[in-house]
């Protein structure tokens, strides 16, 4: 008998996140992070999955999102292989269910994907990663970030002056070479079409890796003719997001052929919406790497684990678990540059 036609029940309850220090994008300001969880029990088994809904950027914020939980707890006996199909537009909950199943499934309810990382034995590089505010303040993130041996920082730019953040890259770049620290940054869709190309000529002057998302997602001919002029390679992100079909995904991927693509599992459909786009890119010698949604440690450690099986070489972007005030106890840790599964900590996921 498979383990989803045992389940009794699933429920589910919101959780707020409190950052510990307002962290600026180009959006505005975050204070705090609405997220959901799915817990199923059956007989004695448990399963946690989080539903990590991102306020103003998932294509599930949506008034019904509350209603189709419901819809799913009340429907739990489908099983995953049915549920899915009909969450195609709900993919924080395709992921939150994702994760709730392999939860149940597994021999420790947040061992979801054993390896030489969650045995200890084996870590993953992140990109450590500066948020927007004043000069003087992203300084420090900086000086912190490198101090605390990441070899990889990624820079949020696009909400305060160009000039300012120029001078900042200058200033990382008078310390270090392309070969001791590697900068991306990360646009979210700041720069108007009409200057991104003079903008990126400009930032490819300090051997940066890659820019995210330069231009505001939807403006597929525009994006087009910079991943083809730019002198400097661009990494999709947010142009991901409610690409649905597995035709539309691989025509996006044609029309604008990208140097990278960025994957958040909450935003794009959990493990197996990774999975696809992973292949088409794959397919069309395009570069990848994946990136959490700010999701508590709950959602951190699926991604994290699920990421290291897939053995990217590139540095990840793991490294949010530390924001909040409320967070979860895990055995997740930043230490040089790297996330690590500690078994010596606990878990203390209560709710």
């Amino acid at each position: 008998m498979r383990i989803f036609e045992k389940i009794m029940k699933a429920t589910y309850k919101k959780h707020i996140l409190n950052f510990k220090q307002a962290s600026g994008t180009s959006r505005g300001v975050l204070k705090t992070k609405e997220t959901w969880f799915l817990i199923l029990n059956a007989e004695e088994k448990k399963g946690v999955g989080e539903c990590g809904l991102f306020r103003g950027l998932s294509i599930d914020d949506r008034p019904d999102y509350e209603d189709k939980l419901k819809w799913v707890c009340k429907h739990i006996d489908l099983g995953l292989e049915k549920l899915l199909p009909e969450l195609i537009e709900f993919p924080s909950i395709q992921f939150g269910l994702e994760m709730a199943f392999k939860s149940l499934e597994s021999e420790d309810l947040y061992k979801l994907f054993p390896s030489k990382f969650t045995k200890g034995e084996d870590s993953i590089s992140i990109n450590g990663l500066i948020w927007m505010g004043s000069e003087r303040f992203m300084k420090q993130q900086i000086s912190d970030k490198i101090k605390a041996g990441f070899n990889c920082i990624k820079m949020k730019i696009g909400a305060i002056d160009f000039q300012t953040e120029i001078n900042l890259i200058k200033s990382i770049r008078n310390q270090f070479s392309s070969n001791d620290i590697e900068i991306r940054v990360d646009a979210n869709g700041a720069f108007h079409p009409s200057e991104a190309l003079e903008k990126l000529k400009t930032l490819s002057d300090f051997d940066l890796h890659s820019i995210e998302q330069p231009i505001r997602q939807g403006q597929i001919e525009a994006m087009a003719s910079l991943c083809e002029n730019t002198p400097l390679p661009i990494a999709l992100d947010e142009e991901l997001i409610g690409v649905f079909s597995v035709t539309k995904k691989e025509e996006l991927l044609q029309m604008i052929n990208p140097q990278y693509i960025i994957l958040k599992p909450s935003l794009v459909g959990g493990f197996a919406g990774s999975d696809t786009w992973i292949n088409l890119a794959e397919n069309q010698k395009i570069g990848w790497w994946i990136t959490s949604a700010l999701e508590s440690n709950v959602g951190l450690n699926a991604i994290a684990q699920y990421t290291y099986i897939k053995q990217s070489n590139l540095p990840q972007g793991l490294g949010t678990g530390g924001l909040f005030t409320n967070n979860f106890d895990s055995p997740l840790q930043v230490k040089n540059g790297t996330l690590q599964y500690n078994n010596l900590n606990n878990w203390k996921f209560n709710l």
